[in-house]
């Protein structure tokens, strides 16, 4: 049974369907903010997502709130920007990463060193930030892509150091005997 042009298919192909749309959106940069003295500014950083592996369902639940609230705001005329980006996620990475390596290559992070072991963690970060943008295309994530940010750019770093020197020298970040959280086998709060 051959079907016509004019013919709608008999199951939806929503993978065919929607990265055609998607990409149509991307190419006409309809998420990009139009900047315009005369409009109200509507914002929403994205809370960023850590690259220790692939989204979960709470992602999913406060990416379509976060969409919708921005899409609301673009239709009511104002000039909004949804702030994509991703996180590093530290140790939660590292304690992902050296499992990978003891299951793949049955060896430690110490016993390959800190060099050859942040090849791994860098390698790892391409592979599941790509991962996630994609996840976050499927979504419908009406995000300004063109402005993406990782917590371990400079940007964002050189703030994040700025802010600390700031704190430290006005007496807010010190040292002292306090309780703290202590991983032993981290070696880290």
């Amino acid at each position: 049974m051959n079907q016509t042009d004019n013919e709608f298919p008999k199951s939806y192909d929503y993978n065919k369907v929607e990265k055609i749309i998607y990409s149509y959106w991307q190419e006409k940069n309809l998420f990009s903010p139009d900047m315009d003295d005369n409009k109200d500014p509507f914002t929403v950083i994205m809370p960023p997502p850590n690259v220790t592996g692939t989204l979960h369902y709470g992602h999913a639940l406060t990416t379509a709130i976060e969409d919708a609230l921005i899409r609301w705001n673009r239709m009511k005329g104002k000039s909004t920007l949804w702030l994509p980006g991703s996180d590093h996620a530290g140790i939660a990475t590292q304690v992902v990463v050296e499992k990978m390596l003891m299951d793949t290559q049955g060896v430690s992070r110490h016993e390959i060193g800190r060099e050859k072991f942040l090849e791994h963690v860098w390698e790892w970060v391409d592979k599941y930030g790509g991962i996630i943008d994609e996840q976050f295309n499927s979504l419908g994530a009406s995000c300004d892509w063109s402005r993406k940010s990782f917590t371990l750019d400079e940007g964002p770093s050189l703030a994040v150091r700025t802010t600390f020197v700031n704190l430290y020298n006005k007496g807010r970040i010190y040292r002292g005997e306090k309780i703290i959280n202590w991983c032993p086998r981290c070696l880290t709060s």
